[in-house]
Order: C-alpha cells, then structure tokens, then sequence
C-alpha cells in the first residue's frame, strides 16, 4: 500500500479533491435550488432527488465542458506552437524525444500494444489524448446543452413564456453566455501559466522550470 501511494498519490489527491468540491457543489446548489423553491411557494426536493435535476447537471457539464475544451486545444496546439522561456512549451529550435517516430521502438519489448502493432492501431494511439479530450468536451457539451435546456423550460413555464426546442436553444444567446464565460477563463488560466513560468519558479514542481534556470531556456 505504501508503494501504491507513493506511485499514484498525485491522481489519488486531485480524485479526492475534485470529489469533495463536487459534494459541496451539490449541497450548495441543493440549498439554493430549495430556498428558490420556497420563495415561489414551492416543496423542498430531498438531495437525492436534487441529484437528477438539470439545476445540477446543467450547473456541472457547463464546467466540465470547458475544461476538456481547455485541455484538448492545449494538448493539440503544443504541438505545433512555441513560447519561449515558457516551462509549458517545447523548445523553440530543437527536437524533442515526444516528436520522435515511434515506429522506431516497434521493437522494444516495454514499448505499448499499440506501438508493437503498428497501422492504423498506432495513427489512432499517437493522438488518443487529444481525441479523449476532445470526445469529453463533445459529450460534456451535449449534456449541458439538453440540461440547460431543461432548466431554461421549467423557468419558462413557471413564468408561462414560450417554451424552446433544443434547436432553438442552441442559437439563444443564453447557452452561448454559459458556454463562453467558462471557456475565456480556461484560455486565460493556460495563457497565465504559459507566460508566468517564463519569470516565476516554484522548486520541485515538474509544471516549474529549475529555479536556477535562466530566464530565456524553454521547456522543463
């Protein structure tokens, strides 16, 4: 056991931490939901049945929807572009061992299944971060784009407005007000390490270039 934490207590804290904030993230939505209710003469929902709302899900896919957004494009775009002195970047002018063929370790016995294999398996296998991020966001956007739906209906008929197909909600600026607030501010999170880590330092983190380094070297 000791081992398996020493080897995985990164994922194993952020896991903890993200569950801990979703929990308080529903007690709170749970406790906002039902003051709302009882204003407008309402019963209160149990939190179990608050669980299933779209005031929940609606609240909880337009956050995740941006985050694989974020981690998607920054996967993809390091590919291509540079910034330097930025411990997020490759360096400017030279190769790196993750632009490496990998059909050269075909041969390694430690190498991954779909290394060995090759084809199609290996086109597939070296951009499957990206595609998951990617295939995250898509189905973390169409959840948020039924619930959000779903939560603007109840609103509508409870005032007695006209009510909207999914269609029609895709194009109102209110789904696109959701969407776009939460995706600016993970651009401007990316944008803030990128360019901080030029100047700024933090010893024995691996998203930190050496303190030591000089201000102009690129990479980790």
């Amino acid at each position: 056991m000791k081992r398996y934490w020493r080897e995985n207590n990164l994922s194993i804290v952020m896991t903890i931490i993200f569950l801990l904030l979703w929990i308080g993230q529903s007690l709170a939505g749970w406790a906002e939901l039902n003051t709302e209710r009882q204003d407008h003469g309402g019963n209160p929902l149990t939190y179990a049945h608050y669980l299933g709302t779209a005031h929940f899900w609606e609240a909880t896919t337009e956050n995740w929807e941006s985050e694989f957004l974020q981690m998607g494009a920054y996967v993809l775009l390091t590919v291509w572009l540079r910034q330097k002195g930025s411990s997020e970047s490759k360096k400017v002018d030279e190769e790196e061992p993750v632009d490496e063929d990998p059909n050269t370790a075909r041969s390694r016995p430690d190498a991954p299944g779909p290394v060995r294999q090759g084809g199609m398996i290996l086109r597939l296998y070296q951009n499957s971060l990206s595609m998951a991020f990617f295939a995250l966001f898509a189905v973390s956007f169409v959840l948020h784009a039924i619930s959000s739906l779903k939560e603007h209906n109840q609103e509508a008929s409870a005032h007695g407005s006209e009510l909207q197909t999914l269609g029609e909600y895709l194009q109102s600026p209110t789904f696109w007000f959701q969407s776009l607030q939460n995706w600016q501010s993970e651009f401007l999170a990316v944008v803030s390490i990128v360019v901080l880590s030029i100047w700024l330092r933090q010893k024995g983190s691996p998203e930190s270039k050496p303190v030591a380094a000089p201000h102009s070297s690129t990479g980790k």
